[in-house]
């Protein structure tokens, strides 16, 4: 099926340098997309993790109580530490 879509200008620049990237026709990574938007199922924004520093000074992750830790890549909590840390570093000074 044939469809007109008016798509930001960066957002459709993204979509073809990844195209070329892969080695793929815009249609198809767009489609391909589309599909992976559509599959989600959240109609909010997922509550964050934080982390606090218990009274040891040992750092603790506190996520909501629906949060899977499955759901949590180790890269994910790497940045998660980085920014808090960050963030303690601003406060200090």
């Amino acid at each position: 099926m044939k469809t007109t879509l008016d798509l930001p200008d960066d957002l459709v620049r993204e979509i073809k340098l990844r195209a070329v990237r892969e080695d793929r026709n815009v249609k198809d990574l767009a489609a391909e997309l589309l599909r992976v938007g559509l599959q989600t199922t959240r109609t909010r924004p997922a509550a964050r993790a934080t982390v606090d520093i218990d009274a040891k000074g040992v750092p603790r992750i506190v996520c909501p109580a629906s949060a899977r830790a499955s759901k949590m890549s180790v890269e994910q909590l790497l940045a998660l530490e980085t920014t808090t840390l960050a963030q303690e570093d601003r406060e200090r000074v």
